[in-house]
């Protein structure tokens, strides 16, 4: 198979360990690899050509620096081999005022256009954008998604920003004969996974819930950001709608982040908890601590991500695609149960080439 030439919006802790999964791949042991093939393509195929951040201590460097530079605090638990320089990014709204003691913004991001990013994507072939920005980066992954189009790429979107799921972005994707994934990625075994899959076996068994919630505590840059309620009100939204999917209506629900600890780094703790009620009306909770590393655990499904969208613009499919974006994101176009999902991804993994320039009806 051809690599699939991949930028990574972000060269953050996500960044860092996305490019791990894929430098470590051709040596894996398979623990943690839900798909080794999808569409022919295994992991190590994906080829990092391009990069972009803002951080001063990471532009120019050679990428394989760069995902250890501060304030990344992920765990290096292999070598990485990209030497793609990190590209200097689009600045807008990425960095919120929580980080700009944090982020060292390089002054040459003010004057960063789409133009120039795109340049920059043509010139190094890429097919594949996936958008790692800071959560609530609303203006910069609009600008970033606008120089995917004019790259002619796709455009994975990796953060609660709506974009798969906005009617006008997908049909300007539709347009331009392109795929579009998001959004919001899931984490392999995360937070809102394990929720869902509480809540389904409440439904399997009868059981009425009455209310539950999601508390999540972390330590990384990501959580630090969102201690800005208005930067987290996007994560909030994308978490509870894709709870909301599958319990019924008028159950109380409520997710997000809910604290920044610094000292447990890239760990997060999530805390879940349910309430409910069995035959004869017996009431019941349940409470169930879940503590992950936050960016291998997102790292996991990102490049089952990438690939799908190669999938995808092989196939040619334009705009949104429901099928892939279902098991992969907690916000996509259309939210389904975690069985009908993996059905769905399946079949579109496997599928035969559909006629070129296939629109999705996602909207």
């Amino acid at each position: 198979m051809q690599p699939i030439r991949v930028a990574i919006i972000g060269a953050g802790n996500v960044a860092c360990s996305l490019v791990q999964a894929i430098s470590s791949a051709s040596e894996s042991d398979g623990v943690g690899v839900v798909h080794p093939v999808l569409g022919g393509y295994r992991i190590d195929d994906i080829e990092i050509a391009a990069a972009f951040d803002v951080d001063r201590r990471k532009v120019g460097l050679p990428l394989a620096e760069a995902l250890f530079a501060a304030p990344n605090c992920t765990t290096r638990y292999t070598g990485i081999a990209a030497q793609v320089p990190v590209s200097c990014g689009m600045l807008a709204d990425g960095v919120s005022s929580t980080l700009r003691n944090i982020v060292d913004i390089s002054p040459e991001a003010e004057t960063v256009s789409v133009d120039d990013v795109a340049q920059v994507l043509k010139l190094a072939n890429v097919t594949v954008v996936v958008n790692l920005l800071p959560v609530g980066s609303h203006e910069a992954t609009r600008n970033y998604a606008e120089a995917t189009l004019r790259a002619g790429a796709a455009f994975v979107n990796c953060i609660p920003e709506s974009v798969a799921g906005d009617a006008d972005w997908h049909e300007r994707f539709a347009a331009a004969r392109l795929p579009l994934l998001g959004d919001d990625i899931k984490s392999q075994l995360g937070a809102t996974a394990v929720h869902r899959a509480l809540l389904d076996l409440c439904r399997a068994k009868a059981a009425r819930v009455v209310r539950t919630y999601q508390l999540n505590v972390g330590g990384n840059t990501d959580f630090q950001n969102m201690t800005d309620p208005a930067r987290a009100a996007s994560k909030r939204r994308s978490k509870i709608a894709s709870l909301e999917a599958i319990t019924d209506p008028g159950v109380p629900v409520d997710a997000g982040p809910s604290g920044y600890v610094s000292s447990i780094e890239d760990n997060k703790v999530a805390h879940i908890h349910i309430d409910g009620e069995l035959l004869l009306g017996m009431p019941f909770s349940m409470d169930l601590r879940l503590q992950v590393e936050d960016s291998p655990n997102a790292a996991g499904v990102a490049v089952d991500a990438i690939r799908a969208a190669r999938i995808a613009l092989d196939r040619g499919r334009a705009g949104a695609v429901p099928e892939a974006c279902g098991l992969l994101f907690k916000a996509p176009p259309q939210q389904s149960s975690d069985r009908e999902a993996a059905d769905e991804f399946a079949a579109f993994a496997g599928a035969a080439a559909p006629e070129p320039s296939e629109s999705s009806d996602a909207f």
